[in-house]
């Protein structure tokens, strides 16, 4: 049976069985109807099909008129910074996030790099039903523009934010054993964390794309991760999944510091900087309320899924938000889950 699932969160199957190229013809051919004129920006993560589905997205979105910007293999986040970076009209992050290898998906997003809202989906939608799409014609089909500058925008923005203490980071010389699991974390993090001053002990950081176990970050994904955290004497380990948009911290003692503590030690951080309101989702630990009302501050919780906390975020205008999955949303830097900044 084939495997396509279509929703706000993406339009995901296993290549060749739900995401053949017809479907990728289909849903991109609505997304153009949806965005109507202007430029797109297109991103990829690692895994191998990738480079096909941007080839078959990126012609289409030529052929009905719209410019692609290609900022080729990056974290998704980054896709989302640099539609408003670079004042585009909207973006599609080509990534199955933590699904394995044969998975591959088209991630939707606005003018503002957000995923789209349901209204926004309910609209595409209609699109789909568009059995006759229209194509330019030769002198009015869009621009293919190459852009390798998207990483070093979004990393530039990270060391821009106020809020991060790089000097001081820098001086304690951390020890950091990093997991990629080959994805896209391995084009942007061994790096960023060196700008940071720390060592860094790469694993599973090569550019394959293939991954070397479960992609998702979990415990019981990670038991030679934890391993090496102890033998490498790392201060703490890092680990995110293939579209860099989660994040896992082990402890210098190879435990796992779970994906529900992550957010609450972000919010506390965030706090005793910048105080206001925050936004986590319904099974987000309550932790994070007793941390805010320490801090004089208030919790609002959204239903579950990162379109509905930025909804909810922008309603109350938080400082932080996030999801107990290790997805952590600065608005200050863009409305999405970011391992970086997290």
């Amino acid at each position: 049976m084939p495997t396509l699932m279509s929703s706000i969160s993406g339009i995901r199957g296993i290549v060749g069985d739900g995401l053949e190229p017809e479907t990728i013809i289909k849903y991109t051919n609505a997304y153009a109807d949806f965005i109507g004129t202007g430029k797109v920006v297109v991103g990829r993560d690692a895994r191998i099909t990738g480079e096909m589905v941007n080839q078959i997205t990126t012609g289409t979105l030529l052929a009905k008129g719209i410019d692609v910007i290609d900022i080729g293999i990056c974290p998704t986040p980054t896709v989302q910074f640099n539609v408003k970076k670079l004042k585009a009209q909207g973006g599609i992050a080509i990534s199955a996030s933590h699904n394995p290898n044969e998975w591959n998906a088209l991630k939707l997003l606005n003018g503002t790099g957000q995923f789209l809202s349901p209204e926004e989906y309910n609209q595409m939608q209609k699109f789909l039903q568009n059995d006759k799409p229209k194509y330019k014609s030769w002198d009015k089909v869009g621009k293919w523009t190459e852009y390798p500058k998207g990483i070093q925008n979004h990393v530039d923005a990270i060391f821009d934010l106020g809020i991060i203490y790089v000097e001081e980071i820098r001086k304690k010389r951390f020890k950091v054993l990093l997991d990629c699991v080959n994805g896209a974390g391995a084009y942007v993090l061994p790096g960023f964390l060196r700008e940071f001053g720390c060592e860094v002990f790469e694993m599973n950081c090569e550019k394959t794309g293939i991954f070397p176990r479960t992609p998702e970050p979990l415990p019981e994904n990670l038991t030679k991760t934890l391993k090496r955290v102890k033998e490498v004497k790392a201060d703490l380990g890092i680990v995110v999944d293939p579209d860099v948009d989660r994040l896992v911290l082990i402890t210098d003692k190879g435990e796992p510091f779970s994906e529900e503590n992550t957010i609450v030690q972000v919010v506390k951080f965030v706090l005793s900087r910048k105080r206001g309101n925050v936004v986590v989702n319904l099974s987000t630990t309550r932790a994070v309320d007793d941390i805010a009302k320490k801090i004089g501050c208030n919790v609002f919780r959204s239903a579950v899924g990162e379109a509905n906390v930025v909804k909810k975020m922008k309603e109350v205008n938080a400082v932080i938000g996030g999801e107990g999955s290790g997805g952590v949303i600065f608005p200050e830097l863009h409305y999405g889950r970011d391992a970086l900044v997290g």
